[in-house]
């Protein structure tokens, strides 16, 4: 059954809208044929999803008798999967290749039961450049050239054993696509992954089996530089007349289709979708070249077209970056859903090789699949995230029920104690970060450059970096807190430190009016107001500067970041305490570096000033700003050019990466009243996207309760 790449043949819309509330694109901009629509909706709509099956081997007992290392185990559960996964092939479909098994969504390796592997960004680039033949060869080599202890010569046996388990997989499709006749599919598979492709549809084809075999065996990797991978590809067959623009833009379709794979559009804490495939596009490469091209726009073509928003986008810009993908972006951020974030390189570039980076590494940065920077196939990364309003609170005793009040003469021996616990807390922090883990992750070893070389797996310093950044939560509220009390108490004299913790102790009972007085009139971080950025910066450069005193310690980075995660409506939430900046106890506060909720109320470009108020060279892990625009106040030509003016002020300004979603406050509780009426709808929810209607109650508040900006 051949199935034509012919989008003109089909050109109804047939009734399909994947929002509810949002086309994703405008009439005249429908390109894509019904077919591809048709099964867009089958994939969003759950079906897939709810076909997953629970593995049904096991590894053998006898295998057992022979004491197997955890990396022999690991390999051969790899090789059941490889062997017994449900296939799943529809004739429709332009791509082969299915991730069915339901353990792999709970972040396991299936049959085997252990942790999988997630917060990264994987070699798939140098994978697609010499295929598993090569990644073969390069391990054949390197247990040819000796050296390797019996732990090393074990795990790259194992990851042979892995590559044959790909090819097995891999031949069971082909088997599949012959038995049906997909012969166009049966012609982009035959070559692939084992070998380098030979045209863009066969490196499609690849990049999707290398990261979904990965994706089966349970690994959450992110998926990096879409179009810095396959741009080349492209424009050779372009330029060859092998291809269209029209059939490439089918091909991407479909990849980002069967991305949605294990859609539900049932979840829970934080969304169906939080799986870390996160793609990055534009930016420059290793030599400083821009890689923008025609993959670049056809994705968006895609995006803006199915709103599909399980492949969250994540573009580089600069001030060098032309304002027609500038505009782009901004087009494809008014549809809402926080499909596309953008970074800013040209501080992200200087600050990686300020930390230590070489030059053309730092050119090619990616994420860990949410925005967290890292350098793709390169580096094992992970992060110690830690709540600084906690630490503010031991320095004001709130943590302590023994009633004893604080005591510092000057709000400066506050604020020294508070800095030395941050140091106490640090120190600690990366003294006692283990290396080596029980986990097996031949799987990813195989895709991450050092692990070959060295014979050392992904958690065992095998990578050429190894990063655990230090990610500090509610540093917006600390400086907030701070600016209150050093008013409160130390200039205005309204009250003893005492009796403000004892107020805060009490969650402001009685003290209502003086509580919403001090909200209405202060000026707190967002609001490009000098006190309270001057006391950010304070907070942030002592932050900064200790942790970069243990840059690197045992073969570790150390990177600081700023982040919570959403920590801030449910991890740290039960420990957190009313604020002296009018907070009560239960309060979502600041999310990642943003303002806290309704502190904000000079508009967005106000934000941008203080969150860029500081020095982000400082911060090579990064942090993100998230912004919440309202839909009406971005209509015509006007609102596309307000937010394209937002982004350029932020690459301007110095920031790092930057979410807008693009919602209202009303349209967000109808949708959390009647989720039937929005089964696909989404919004940003940090490094991810996530369907509102599968994020807890929790999180829907921490989305609802962000200040609405207008301009």
């Amino acid at each position: 059954m051949k199935r034509a790449l012919d989008p003109k043949a089909e050109s109804d819309w047939a009734g399909f809208h994947p929002l509810s509330i949002n086309d994703g694109g405008n009439a005249d901009e429908r390109r894509l044929a019904v077919s591809t629509r048709a099964l867009a909706k089958r994939y969003l709509s759950g079906e897939m999803g709810r076909a997953l099956q629970k593995t049904s081997v096991e590894l053998p007992g006898e295998l057992y008798l022979e004491m197997p290392s955890k990396n022999r185990l690991y390999a051969e559960a790899v090789r059941l999967i490889a062997e017994h996964a449900p296939l799943r092939v529809l004739p429709e479909e332009l791509l082969a290749g299915a991730a069915t098994l339901e353990e792999a969504t709970g972040h396991s390796v299936p049959i085997l039961g252990c942790s999988s592997v997630s917060h990264t960004t994987i070699g798939f680039e140098h994978a697609l450049a010499v295929g598993y033949n090569g990644l073969k060869a390069e391990i054949e080599a390197r247990l040819a050239l000796g050296g390797l202890d019996a732990d090393g010569v074990d795990l790259l046996q194992s990851m042979l054993t892995c590559i044959e388990s790909a090819g097995i997989w891999k031949r069971r499709y082909v088997h599949e696509l012959e038995a049906l006749g997909c012969t166009d599919v049966l012609d982009a598979i035959q070559n692939v992954p084992e070998n380098p492709p030979s045209n863009f549809r066969e490196a499609l084809q690849s990049l999707w089996l290398l990261w979904d075999f990965q994706r089966l065996c349970g690994n959450w990797s992110g998926i990096g530089r879409f179009d810095k991978m396959l741009g080349t590809f492209l424009k050779k067959d372009l330029q060859e007349k092998r291809i269209t623009l029209d059939q490439a833009r089918e091909l991407i379709a479909h990849f980002w289709i069967k991305g949605c794979e294990w859609t539900t559009a049932t979840g829970c804490g934080s969304g169906d979708a939080q799986r870390y495939q996160n793609i990055v596009l534009a930016g420059v490469d290793e030599a400083g070249n821009e890689v923008a091209n025609e993959v670049t726009d056809l994705v968006f073509d895609v995006v803006e077209e199915l709103h599909i928003s399980d492949f969250p986008i994540a573009v580089r810009i600069s001030s060098k970056t032309d304002d027609r993908l500038i505009r782009r972006i901004a087009r494809i951020q008014r549809l809402g859903g926080g499909i596309v974030a953008i970074y800013n390189e040209d501080r992200i570039i200087p600050s990686l090789v300020k930390f230590g980076y070489p030059l053309e590494e730092a050119r090619d940065f990616a994420n860990d699949g949410c925005w967290e920077v890292l350098i793709p196939g390169k580096s094992c990364f992970g992060y110690m995230p830690f709540d600084l309003l906690y630490l503010l609170q031991e320095t004001l005793r709130l943590n302590s029920d023994d009633g004893v009040p604080p005591c510092f003469e000057s709000f400066d021996a506050l604020y020294n104690d508070f800095k030395n616990r941050l140091a106490v807390f640090l120190t600690r922090l990366v003294n006692e970060k283990a290396i080596g883990s029980a986990v097996p992750t031949v799987l990813i070893d195989l895709l991450v450059e050092g692990c070959i070389e060295k014979g050392r797996s992904y958690y065992n310093l095998g990578p050429k970096y190894t990063a655990s950044s230090p990610h500090a939560g509610g540093l917006p509220d600390v400086a907030n807190s701070l600016l209150a009390i050093r008013s409160l108490v130390y200039e205005e004299r309204k009250f003893t430190l005492a009796e403000l913790v004892d107020i805060l102790r009490a969650d402001w009972k009685d003290h209502e009016v003086t509580r919403r007085s001090l909200r209405d009139k202060m000026e707190f971080y967002g609001n490009d107001s000098e006190a309270a950025d001057t006391m950010l910066q304070r907070v942030f450069n002592d932050y900064t500067d200790l942790a970069a005193k243990a840059p690197k310690r045992n073969g570790i980075l150390f990177p600081a970041g700023i982040s919570t995660f959403g920590r801030e409506s449910d991890a740290y939430l039960a420990g957190r305490k009313a604020t002296a900046a009018g907070s009560k106890k239960g309060d979502i506060l600041a999310l990642n570096f943003s303002p806290s909720p309704g502190t904000d109320r000079k508009g967005p470009t106000a934000v941008i000033k203080s969150h860029c108020s500081v020095d982000f060279s400082k911060l090579p892990c990064g942090t993100a700003l998230e912004l919440k625009m309202v839909p009406s106040t971005l209509k015509g030509e006007g609102g596309l050019a307000a937010l394209a003016g937002l982004m350029k002020t932020f690459v301007k300004l110095g920031g790092i990466f930057m979410q807008i979603d693009v919602v209202d406050a009303a349209m967000l509780r109808d949708a959390q009243a009647h989720p039937e009426k929005y089964p696909n709808f989404a919004v940003r929810i940090s490094g991810w996207s996530a369907r509102f209607a599968t994020l807890s109650h929790q999180w829907q508040e921490m989305v609802i309760t962000r200040s609405e900006q207008r301009v």
